[in-house]
């Protein structure tokens, strides 16, 4: 069985491309193989700046014959029928066979396809691959029709067996196939034949080539943390900025070299970003001070200096780099100092945040009228928190963040620091936009938690009232992740927070803004001081209606477009879009909670509980009430609630009415009715207190303690009995089951 062997050698490919390359020329190249019938045991791909290679293990040296029988018309069809069948199977009649089948006889044609060499079939595969490469971006090049990355320069392709080595026989617009490759650039630059993939492994790294990416990044961490270590410094670990290195050489070679004094009172982050960012450096830190003091690089060749020329290099143009750097930063820590963050903040007048939603600072507003009505749940100062909302992103001005747009926030801390404003302030600019992800660090100070939630429902609310909701996979404004955000600033933080009312302010500030140019002056306070106030969506009608005729009664004309457009919108509109948007918080927190371990119809049963927009509210009823379906009486007391349930739904149902008082003990013929009423009496006595305190545990507790009372009841009568006053009193009393369980969940959206 023998192995393939496969380079695609050209100009360097974007490092970025090359991970995703390797996986899709294995992935193409296998899917056609055994597509063409030629399996394999094994395959690998690898990826440098000059080359894509494949090698495939155990492959068939032939495909195998195969008999494919095919259905075609019946035997009594038209000629012409049975004719075209024949022409497209590409048999002759004398192929055919006939079967009985359930509507009659049937011809089935007969096709035998011989199987082929494994040459043909990888040359034929091969071709393909190349000619319908999926790269991000692709390119021509002197006279030919083939697109790749960057000019593909020469094509190796080795079949080995027992028998010895062969090259595979393909030309791809002129490119003829072969088994030569060639190692480093500069080093070992000339061509030389190999026999095997092992063979070609080794003596690419005798031409100074590391084939594998992986190896490659050991390779230069183990190198460059050695180098620091050895001058008690460390390296910043940057997983991201390794992978890129390790593609940007084959032969990595790393030097270490020193920061100029005039730069190191730079902000550490100012630092590793520049150097990151332009000349794909990493920092090294001094662990003592904390402070940035030396970089590394990486080379492609060595040289007989030992880089010394390359450092020298390398340092020159860091050191212009450092130098814009500086200039932004002093420039910046004089304006904060100066004029303050404010004029940041209004200068962002003039930058669009949405063409529908305004500029910057109209979000900024916004944000600044939410985090206040939230400070008092959160805990927090108002006025540090309007002030800390007002300037959270007067950074976006600086020089430095237009420079280095990732600064953002963090920028914000230190010039808020620089502007002398208090630690919580500075902590706020640069906490806001977090937690960008599931798995980064959540804000836990007053301050940052209002102007982080402020923040994101801001973005939330302002997409859903202009109708710009995720669809499917497409989610261009990151509002899934945004929701996300907003949840875990509640959960971890433990906050009580009624979302829905933060939901509905939001929504109304953000009409308002939409329908500024139709409003005057008064108007728009007056439905300022409204959305202020309302915090249940059935009180928007009344509520406006009175703003109208207070309007009225003060000798003003209400704008007919006011009247006719902006006040029945938003009192048709904003509850349902405040019911979408919440519904599309649930949906994200039944993803989060699903990680937790806590299953679908749970949280389904707590959500359909009042309060629902309180999160950490429903989680503890959602835990609770996992704990309790663990156990054997809770999953049995469901089970005998959903009998229950089942038993008086299909009795009200057929007797038009409601069960759902009047039982009563005198009327109970069997003694576990009586044991019944009393477990049922002191369920219900310990669940109301305990829901009060929400202490559902307690309550979770006590509703399972129905169960055995339940049990025996169902086991010794007969609820649908033939005496209709016995009847009734059961059933009501299957109601006060119903009644009881449901103050805790809503059981009956538990499966199984």
């Amino acid at each position: 069985m023998p192995d393939l062997l496969i380079e695609l050698f050209s100009e360097e490919i974007p490092a970025r491309m090359q991970a995703r390359a390797a996986d899709d020329l294995k992935k193409r190249m296998t899917d056609g193989l055994v597509d063409a019938g030629l399996t394999y045991a094994g395959a690998a791909a690898f990826a440098t700046p000059r080359r894509l290679t494949l090698t495939v293990q155990g492959l068939l040296a032939r495909s195998p014959d195969v008999i494919e029988e095919r259905k075609g018309p019946r035997v009594d069809a038209p000629e012409k029928a049975i004719e075209g069948f024949l022409r497209g199977a590409g048999v002759s009649r004398d192929h055919l066979i006939e079967r009985q089948e359930k509507k009659g006889t049937v011809f089935y044609a007969r096709i035998e396809k011989p199987g082929r060499a494994a040459d043909a079939i990888v040359a034929e595969v091969l071709d393909a691959v190349i000619r319908n490469f999926p790269w991000p971006k692709s390119m021509r090049w002197g006279r030919g029709s083939l697109r790749w990355v960057r000019p593909l320069q020469r094509i190796l392709c080795l079949l080995t067996d027992d028998s010895g080595d062969h090259p595979v026989a393909l030309s791809v617009d002129g490119l003829e196939a072969g088994q030569i490759t060639q190692g480093h650039r500069f080093m070992a630059p000339e061509p030389f034949a190999v026999t095997s993939f092992e063979d070609y492994e080794t003596r690419l790294k005798r031409a100074h080539v590391i084939l594998s990416a992986t190896e490659r990044a050991e390779a230069i961490w183990q190198d460059a943390t050695n180098q620091a270590f050895a001058l008690g410094l460390e390296v910043v670990e940057d997983p991201g900025l390794l992978a890129e290195v390790a593609g940007l050489v084959e032969w990595p070679v790393v030097l270490m070299g020193s920061i100029d004094d005039d730069f190191l009172g730079l902000p550490p982050e100012v630092l590793q970003t520049s150097m990151k960012e332009h000349q794909k450096f990493f920092s090294v830190r001094n662990p003592k001070t904390s402070r940035i003091e030396k970089f590394i690089t990486v080379a492609n060749v060595e040289t007989a200096d030992n880089g010394a020329t390359i450092l020298a290099g390398n340092q020159k143009v860091l050191a212009a780099r450092l130098s814009d750097a500086k200039f932004f930063w002093e420039n910046d820590v004089r304006v904060a100092k100066g004029a303050g963050l404010k004029s940041w903040t209004d200068r962002l007048a003039n930058v669009t945040f949405h063409n529908r939603l305004g500029s910057q600072k109209d979000r900024i507003d916004r944000m600044a009228a939410l985090s206040g009505d939230l400070a008092s749940v959160v805990g927090a100062q108002a006025d540090e928190v309007a002030l800390a909302a007002q300037v959270a992103k007067a950074d976006l001005s600086s020089e430095m963040v237009y420079e280095f747009p990732e600064l953002q926030g963090l920028m914000g801390r230190y010039y808020s620091e620089a502007a002398g404003l208090s630690a919580a302030v500075a902590a706020a600019c640069q906490d806001h936009y977090s937690p960008l992800g599931p798995s980064d660090t959540v804000p836990s100070a007053p301050v940052s938690i209002s102007v982080a939630l402020a923040d994101k429902l801001d973005v939330l609310a302002g997409f859903w009232a202009i109708d710009e909701k995720p669809t499917g996979s497409k989610d261009p404004f990151a509002l899934r992740r945004a929701a996300l955000g907003v949840i875990r600033l509640i959960l971890e933080n433990d906050l009580r927070l009624p979302l829905n009312r933060f939901i509905v302010l939001q929504l109304l500030r953000h009409e308002m803004d939409l329908h500024r140019g139709a409003a005057s002056d008064p108007e728009l306070a007056a439905l300022s001081e409204l959305a202020l106030q309302i915090a249940d969506a059935e009180e928007f009608n009344a509520a406006f209606q009175t703003v109208v005729a207070n309007i009225k009664s003060g000798g003003d004309d209400v704008d007919t477009e006011v009247e006719s457009k902006l006040i029945p919108r938003v009192v048709q509109e904003v509850p349902d879009l405040s019911a979408n948007l919440l519904g599309f918080f649930h949906d994200r927190l039944k993803v989060f909670l699903r990680d937790q371990g806590i299953r679908h119809d749970v949280i389904d049963a707590c959500l359909a509980m009042p309060g629902s927009d309180d999160f950490t509210l429903l989680i503890n009823r959602a835990k609770a009430l996992t704990t309790l379906l663990q156990s054997d009486d809770g999953e049995n007391l469901v089970q005998g609630f959903k009998r229950a349930n089942n038993i008086l739904t299909q009795a009200e149902e057929a007797d038009g009415v409601e069960y759902s008082y009047g039982a009563d003990v005198k009327f109970a013929e069997h003694e576990s009715e009586t044991l019944l009423f009393a477990a049922l009496d002191a369920a219900e006595a310990a669940i109301a207190p305990a829901m009060q305190t929400e202490d559902f545990a307690t309550a979770m507790g006590a509703m399972a303690g129905l169960r055995p009372a339940v049990d025996a009841f169902f086991e010794a009568v007969q609820v649908n009995t033939d005496s209709q006053v016995v009847r009734r009193n059961r059933l009501n009393l299957l109601s006060r089951i119903r009644t009881i369980c449901l103050q805790v969940a809503d059981l009956r959206r538990i499966e199984g």
